[in-house]
């Protein structure tokens, strides 16, 4: 489904990703990790189209990607979460899941001007089916809620709604169990093996190991902004370099 080659991205002098290749096979859970500041939100930044790449290519369905808008990728069928809570906490709880499914919406401004039947339909249609995936992430209990409201918890699972609302192909999440308590992120890893088994293919960065290893098929790992490691999570959990990369080059011999 995702194939990156020798992608690379530079801030001045700063090599923040440094010729990285992988592929994702579609239906999958592909998990990115590394100590701080190796570069993987900005890895996710370049497949989303927040940055456009120095170097190498990134393939979406055989498409080239690479420096194409986000509201372009999102046509195709990519949607993320964000590391800091992209919220619009002006709005209701269900009107910010709304907000996502804006692709699917098929209307022009003198049509809401006018209130056609067909456009009150639609957003009736719209408005039923961010229920249903609030219900479905887990935060059905605040869909007549205000936004800023509800707690950090219910707040992550409300972005991730709002990244479905889309009908995505590939889901990007980032940080998704960032501030979250054990019983909180254990909610957070059944959600993401529930929406893989449906077909959908989720990439995770993620700090926490004990989720990342639990939920993911393969799992790449980045240090100073190259790739370390890829494999099973058998595999990189056994795999020296990582355990040098993220607790010193003693534990090793430990």
């Amino acid at each position: 489904m995702l194939t990156v080659a020798n992608l690379s991205k530079r801030f001045g002098g700063v090599h923040a990703v440094q010729d990285v290749s992988f592929t994702i096979p579609k239906g999958c859970v592909y998990s990115v990790i590394g100590p701080n500041g190796a570069g993987k939100t900005t890895l996710f930044n370049l497949i989303s189209g927040l940055y456009t790449p120095t170097a190498g290519t990134i393939g979406f369905e055989g498409r080239e990607i690479g420096g194409v808008a986000p509201d372009q990728l999102a046509r195709l069928g990519m949607s993320r979460t964000f590391q800091n809570l992209q919220i619009c906490r002006n709005l209701s709880a269900i009107d910010n899941v709304m907000v996502g499914a804006h692709l699917t919406l098929n209307s022009s401004m003198f049509a809401g001007m006018v209130r056609w039947p067909g456009l009150s339909r639609a957003d009736r249609a719209c408005r039923e089916r961010a229920a249903a995936l609030m219900e479905r992430v887990g935060c059905g209990a605040f869909i007549k809620a205000d936004a800023a409201a509800m707690p950090y918890g219910a707040l992550k699972r409300l972005e991730i709604a709002r990244a479905l609302a889309s009908d995505p192909k590939i889901l990007f999440l980032d940080e998704p169990a960032a501030g979250l308590n054990h019983t909180e992120t254990h909610g957070i890893q059944t959600l993401v093996a529930d929406l893989a088994r449906s077909g959908l293919t989720v990439v995770v960065v993620e700090h926490d190991m004990k989720l990342v290893m639990n939920v993911s098929d393969r799992i790449l790992v980045l240090n100073y902004g190259r790739r370390l490691a890829e494999g099973t999570p058998a595999e990189i959990r056994e795999n020296p370099d990582v355990i040098a990369a993220y607790l010193g080059a003693d534990a090793e011999e430990d």
